[in-house]
């Protein structure tokens, strides 16, 4: 099943209302941005990281504004060294592409073996968006709703002071 269409049949069967808008390849998160100029709802940003000995994978989902401190995340999180996962690592724990990183992803890791942390700042906000696995496509649901998602297919949103 295609990726998109997994992360729509997921939704529907768990009745989680959510908005698409579509638009043409999105590159960065400013150029994300751009195309839903006024739909309400954080943007945000889903950063895919792992240990050096390549044993622990995080998903780090924050305000795109925002930069991720690594230095507090790792200390916060109890982890030697942290850093981006590569592209490989990506395609192999997510079946993801660079680029097209969301909580979506999820759904495709059968090792269940991924923490998934929110920075605290956007759990106050009510909708939030994601690449729903494809970068041709923004997604907005309710936080709550995002939070039943993960909970649905086995994941615990850990929230954090980012």
């Amino acid at each position: 099943m295609e990726l998109y269409s997994k992360v729509v049949a997921k939704l529907e069967e768990l009745a989680i209302p959510f908005e698409v808008v579509e638009h043409e390849p999105a590159l960065t998160t400013e150029q994300a941005d751009s195309f839903i100029e006024g739909i309400e709802g954080v943007r945000t940003k889903t950063m895919f990281l792992t240990n050096k000995k390549k044993t622990a994978f995080y998903l780090v989902i924050m305000d795109d504004k925002k930069r991720l401190d690594m230095e507090l995340l790792k200390d916060l999180i109890g982890a030697n060294r942290i850093r981006m996962a590569s592209s490989e690592s990506l395609f192999e724990k997510m079946s993801l592409p660079a680029g097209v990183v969301s909580p979506f992803g999820l759904l495709n890791n059968a090792d269940k073996d991924i923490q998934v942390y929110f920075d605290k700042e956007i759990m106050s906000e009510r909708r939030m968006s994601f690449h729903p696995n494809t970068n041709e496509k923004t997604l907005f649901l309710d936080r709550t709703d995002l939070l039943k998602f993960l909970e649905a297919i086995g994941y615990q949103a850990h929230i954090l002071e980012l």
